[in-house]
């Protein structure tokens, strides 16, 4: 029976009725290597099934075998990577893999990496998308085009150098060097690292966390934080002020937080 390159689970969280939604890359033989296959069907997954269902209030990705995600194949390359009056189709990867990041940035729902191995190019391009990225301890961190000749395309020339030092992102980028998640903790390109077998519970134990609070709060900060990273200073301070004003006076949830907290109570969220 042939495997699934992509298996998706809805684990229970302890509030009750809510999930962590987690998506696994499952072609080990390949290092998980991402190509339009696997894209497709995380996308059916993500949009399809996780991003609509309100009962799932976290993301994450994670890797089977050594790897996280080592990126793309670069064996298909070969025929890919040919000008298009060629037959070339590395446009459409291209534009397909940045449609794929975008929709992973703009879901309401936080999503986290839980990086299990190797994360390397279009791994590396997956987990900057994320929200948040925990890593096991014996993860190794990288971009890795430049060591056989290639250049990303799903946006680490982009995010890269936005989310941690420039200095530090042309280093990764130009040298192709991988780091120990130790050393992707203190370049701030993930939020904690754990030990290898606890790297699920710690996204679960994360998870519990977020299902706690106000599932329409959470979704405006996102959308806040994601908007102004790509938007002027001035802009997104505009940003803030319109939703935090329209979400504080006008929402049932932010009513009910300020309810509960005068009634010394745990608040009920609705999401609305």
């Amino acid at each position: 029976m042939k495997q699934d390159i992509v298996i998706s689970e809805r684990i229970p969280l302890k509030e009750g009725g809510q999930y962590l939604g987690l998506i696994t890359f499952n072609s080990p033989e390949t290092m998980n290597a991402l190509d339009m296959n696997i894209g497709t069907k995380i996308g059916e997954i993500f949009m399809g099934d996780f991003a609509p269902d309100e009962k799932v209030r976290i993301i994450a990705f994670t890797g089977t075998g050594k790897a996280f995600s080592a990126g793309g194949n670069l064996k298909g390359y070969q025929t890919v990577q040919q000008p298009k009056e060629e037959g070339g189709t590395f446009d459409t990867f291209l534009n397909a893999t940045h449609t794929f990041f975008n929709m992973i940035e703009e879901t309401e729902k936080p999503v986290i990496a839980l990086v299990n191995g190797y994360c390397v190019a279009g791994g590396l391009e997956l987990l900057l998308a994320c929200d948040f990225g925990y890593a096991a301890e014996s993860a190794m961190i990288g971009d890795g085009h430049a060591n056989f000749g290639m250049m990303g395309g799903g946006g680490d020339l982009t995010r890269l150098p936005r989310y941690i030092l420039p200095a530090r992102a042309r280093e990764l980028l130009y040298t192709g060097k991988f780091l120990t998640a130790k050393e992707a903790l203190e370049w701030g390109l993930v939020n904690k690292v754990v030990p290898d077998e606890k790297l699920i519970d710690a996204g679960l134990e994360f998870a519990n966390i977020i299902a706690t609070k106000s599932p329409l709060g959470v979704a405006n900060m996102k959308h806040v934080v994601n908007t102004g990273l790509k938007s002027s200073f001035e802009d997104s301070l505009k940003l803030e002020i319109n939703t935090t004003y329209h979400y504080c006076t006008e929402s049932f949830d932010a009513r009910e937080g300020l309810k509960a907290f005068a009634e010394k109570r745990t608040p009920k969220y609705q999401g609305r």
